[in-house]
């Protein structure tokens, strides 16, 4: 997985955040074309992929346009085969919430809602911090690119010193938190030693 300057070529720290306008994967869409009652209906929803699913249009990509974007789409695949000269309107009925997850070694993993400026030392404080067992050279964001899922690890040691950006988040994102072996084994010896026991190793 790439680590150091090759995680931020993967997921650049300017990435831009998705427009208000643009559609996103849960979007719910009302698509009506003229004259054509089997092609219209409010039940059309943007799938995990970012595509909709038209009749006779097929999988049409829609994750990062605009509904204006969409239609002038609709309306060149319905006009090139299939209706003459299409009168399409698109109009978002419900927007997905945005949200990002963090999992691993954090003291209160979950979803949270995604919003502009959230960087992954706000992500990971969102989920009350790094256990005591954290790996933090090791903490990795998974993205969707292009319908392609991507991974990279990042070094929240070197975050917090400065010494490294840190990276933005975007709905969708899943950040990971690795464990150190070393702590989790010590600490589970901790719990597990008798109190005389401890008292003993440490005098």
């Amino acid at each position: 997985m790439p680590a150091g300057p090759q995680a931020y070529a993967v997921f650049p720290n300017t990435e831009a955040w998705p427009d208000e306008d643009t559609l996103r994967p849960g979007d719910q869409l009302s698509i009506r074309v003229l004259g054509e009652p089997e092609l219209t209906s409010d039940a059309y929803v943007v799938d995990a992929s970012g595509s909709v699913q038209v009749p006779l249009a097929g999988s049409v990509p829609a994750a990062g346009r605009t509904s204006a974007q969409l239609r002038e789409e609709l309306v060149k695949r319905l006009g090139e085969r299939f209706i003459r000269d299409p009168q399409v309107a698109v109009i978002v009925t419900e927007r997905r919430r945005t949200t990002f997850a963090v999992e691993g070694d954090v003291r209160e993993p979950g979803v949270f809602e995604a919003m502009p400026g959230t960087s992954l030392l706000t992500a990971i404080a969102q989920a009350k911090s790094p256990t005591d067992t954290a790996s933090l050279d090791e903490v990795m964001i998974f993205r969707v690119v292009g319908g392609q899922r991507m991974g990279a690890r990042f070094n929240v040691d070197d975050i917090r010193k400065g010494l490294a950006a840190d990276p933005q988040i975007l709905p969708g994102d899943t950040v990971v938190v690795g464990r150190s072996g070393l702590k989790s084994a010590w600490k589970q010896f901790l719990q597990a030693a008798p109190a005389f026991n401890l008292f003993y190793i440490f005098r």
